[in-house]
């Protein structure tokens, strides 16, 4: 049933349990295939199969934080449990949780893409599910028409590619792209290093090298202002390439803006710096955008090959601390970071980087708009994510 550790008694103990939660549920009698089944997963806490019949007790007494909490300790077992997020995504959905559902539709959507064939039951399930996540993207789509009126007074290239971009966001049209982890954008150019032409105020940036490396390094020596792991996954998150990192400081981060808010301490601890950012034009999307962080590589690290989340950004590294035999690489292109010297690339191609030295690699990261993007494409890009904010709850 769940983990060896757990002594022939306790396994006992739990099956027993089981058994009179499911008896109690063939009798309608919800509390006590309730108090059962509690039973049952503190005598096995790591079976998830029990935690779901847990769920389906509160489920069925109507008691939602209850099913809420089992599935939750399921998911945290094995995130991709398909009857767990299957549930869970029913959960937020009777509970009129849109943005969550509809996301967590989606995970149930691709999970069930894997199987060669599934029961009349769960294939009426998840028809239900579709037509249910089809309504919340048809007011979605309503509420875009923010954008789509841009689209309209534009010109005909950028008319076209808002148009395409709206349209992709709302899963109401297929583009054949390198794909992104998150939101993309048609027809953008597949750009590894973007031509610094595009960014004339990276002079300015690079004349401030030793003025952000000393406020970083003051920064990080002070009590209090620790780094952050860059990686933290979910509980239950299945080992992948991001395990080696997850948790660990070999690569760790500072953030001065996240998502689009200060980190005012930060930024008080380091006035010239923040001084500086309020002069780039740095992408400014709320709750979104900018995110500005100091990057530090371990020795001996290595980031593994991923992509990004959007091709509507373009990602800027400038160099403050690089030590010897270190490198990064942009679909076919590898470079060496060059203390004083910045580059944009395009996160959505293939990256990954290293630091094969016995020191700490330490860049300044920051994103800015995709440069092929015109003025008023931003302002639609902006646009469709205010709405996709606020139009559902």
């Amino acid at each position: 049933m769940g983990s060896e550790i757990f002594s022939n008694g306790a396994l006992a103990r739990a099956e027993a349990a089981n058994a009179r939660g499911i008896a109690a549920l063939q009798a309608s009698d919800c509390a006590t295939a309730i108090a059962a089944f509690e039973q049952a997963t503190s005598a096995d806490p790591g079976a998830g199969p029990l935690w779901i019949n847990l769920a389906h007790a509160y489920r069925l007494a109507g008691e939602h934080e209850g099913e809420r909490r089992a599935l939750e300790s399921a998911l945290a077992i094995n995130r991709l449990d398909f009857i767990a997020q299957l549930r869970m995504a029913q959960l937020h959905q009777r509970l009129g949780e849109e943005q969550a559902a509809l996301q967590c539709w989606q995970g149930v959507r691709q999970l069930a893409s894997e199987f060669p064939r599934v029961s009349p039951a769960l294939a009426a399930e998840l028809a239900e599910g579709e037509r249910y996540c089809a309504a919340l993207r048809a007011r979605l789509a309503a509420a875009s028409e923010g954008a789509l009126a841009i689209a309209r007074t534009s010109e005909a290239r950028d008319h076209r590619r808002i148009s395409a971009f709206v349209e992709t966001a709302l899963g109401q049209r297929r583009i054949y792209h390198n794909e992104c982890a998150g939101l993309h954008y048609p027809f953008l150019p597949a750009d590894e290093y973007f031509d610094r032409a595009h960014f004339p105020w990276l002079t300015e940036l690079e004349g401030s090298t030793a003025t952000i490396a000393r406020e970083m390094r003051d920064l990080l020596a002070a009590p209090g202002e620790e780094l952050r792991p860059y990686v933290r996954m979910e509980a239950g998150t299945p080992d992948n390439k991001w395990s080696g990192l997850d948790g660990s400081l070999d690569w760790s981060v500072c953030f001065l803006w996240e998502f689009g808010r200060p980190n005012e301490p930060v930024l008080a601890r380091c006035p010239e710096t923040a001084a500086l950012l309020e002069r780039l034009p740095l992408m400014r999307v709320p709750g979104r955008a900018p995110n500005v962080f100091f990057s530090m590589l371990a020795a001996n690290s290595h980031i593994p090959p991923h992509t990004g989340v959007t091709n509507t950004r373009a990602i800027v590294h400038l160099a403050l601390e690089v030590p010897g035999n270190c490198g990064f690489r942009v679909g076919n292109e590898t470079r060496e970071w060059e203390e004083g010297k910045a580059f944009a690339f395009d996160d959505t191609i293939e990256h990954e980087a290293w630091n094969r030295s016995n020191r700490r690699r330490a860049v300044l990261i920051l994103d800015v708009w995709n440069p092929h993007l015109s003025e008023r494409e931003r302002e639609a890009v902006a646009c469709y994510l205010a709405a996709s904010e606020t139009a559902l709850k």
